[in-house]
Order: C-alpha cells, then structure tokens, then sequence
C-alpha cells in the first residue's frame, strides 16, 4: 500500500495534469449543479404540488440515476448522445458533438447528480406544505410571485443541501463520466479519472489526490448538516 510522502504532498497535488483535472472537476461540477437547480426546482415542484397520470413513472425515472451503476448511466448516455445515437445523429447534422467533449462530462454528472437534488428538496417542500402559499394566492399574488416570494424562500435550507449535495455527487462521478466522455487532459479527465490513472503510474500521487477529495467530501458533510441544522 501506497505511503504518502507529506514532503512532497503539495507538489504532487499541484503537478499539470492534477492542476488541470482538478479545475475541470470544479468547473463542470458548478455548471451541472446549476443545471441540477434549473431541472431539479420545477421537477420537484411538480412531482409535490401536483397530480397527473404518469406521475409515479416520472418519479422512478428521477430516481433511476440513484440506483443505476453509473456505468450503465453513461452506456444509456453514449447510445442518446453519441454520434450514431437516437439524437446524437441528428445533433452530428448540425455541427454539434456531445459525446467525448467537456459537454459530455457535465451532461453525465447532471445525469447522476439530479436525484439528490430532487428528492432533497421534494422532502422539504413536503414539510413545509402549502399553507403559506395558499394565503399569498388567496391575497392576490400571482403564481411566480408566489414561488419567487414565498416557496423558494421557505425551503431554502433544503435547496441549499440538495445543491451541496449533487456538486459533490457530481465532483465525484466516475463511471458514467469516462463511459460517455472518455479521459482527454483538460477536456475530459476529471479529478477521479486523474486519481485512477495515477494510480497505475504515481499511487503516491493517486493517494495525495484522493485525500483531496475526502477533504471535499468532509467539508460538503459539514455545510450539508449546517444547513439542514437552520431548517
């Protein structure tokens, strides 16, 4: 088993190709947690405060990524977004090519991420409850003004974990990632990806590197119970 050498823990944290994964890592896992906030709120919203048939099959499809080895998420990924996909075809028509690019790497960390987003939330708005919002209709206020004024802010601590929550899901995705995007330096090869092949060629590198990520890990823990605490 791999010993860290602290002397050299700063250099082999701070080589290119760690530098380098590590910032794509924190650039497409910001990107996918808006994207997880864009999709997520209104999925969440819907699945609380509404009726409709089909309702339980959308639910199940949200939770699939949670369940789904992520290997099998990214196969699911290639096969819709790929060059000969069912869209990716269509896409490649257009000059636009998802797979294999840096695009790819957020579309399947959203894929894997939304979940923790939508069911975070889903249960605060669950406790909440409607009671507020019914008396700032019945006042007069219109539906966004009563989302943007009343809703969002009621479950804002539950919206805050749930955004922790799929950052560090999507900080620490692996196997749809190298599935449906591959390992490009500074395209594509993400911090866990930078961790698996240093783990052949450096482990002492591959070790420094996962405690960065426990260290992440440690800290989303920590505002996750803080902000669940102001709830």
């Amino acid at each position: 088993m791999a010993r860290v050498d602290w002397s050299q823990f700063i250099s082999l944290i701070t080589s290119e190709s760690s530098v380098a994964a590590l910032r794509l890592s924190l650039i497409t896992a910001s990107i996918s947690t808006v994207a997880c906030l864009v999709l997520g709120v209104p999925m969440a919203i819907v699945l609380v405060r509404t009726r409709f048939a089909g309702q339980s099959v959308l639910r199940s499809l949200v939770l699939l990524p949670m369940v789904l080895p992520p290997v099998v998420g990214g196969i699911a990924l290639l096969y819709t977004f790929g060059r000969r996909g069912l869209l990716g075809e269509h896409l490649e028509v257009l000059g636009i090519q998802i797979a294999f690019s840096t695009a790819a790497v957020v579309l399947a960390q959203t894929f894997v991420s939304l979940p923790f987003l939508v069911v975070s939330l889903e249960g605060t708005l669950r406790t909440a409850g409607q009671r507020y919002d019914i008396v700032a209709a019945t006042l007069g206020a219109k539906p966004t003004t009563v989302l943007r004024r009343v809703t969002l802010p009621l479950v804002l601590p539950g919206l805050a974990s749930g955004a922790i929550l799929a950052f560090a899901r999507a900080l620490g995705e692996f196997g749809a990632t190298i599935t449906f995007a591959g390992s490009l330096q500074g395209v594509t090869r993400t911090l866990p990806l930078e961790i698996y092949l240093q783990r052949e060629v450096d482990p002492d590198a591959a070790v420094a590197l996962s405690l960065v990520l426990v260290v992440v890990a440690v800290l989303v823990i920590g505002l996750v119970r803080g902000s669940r605490g102001q709830m």
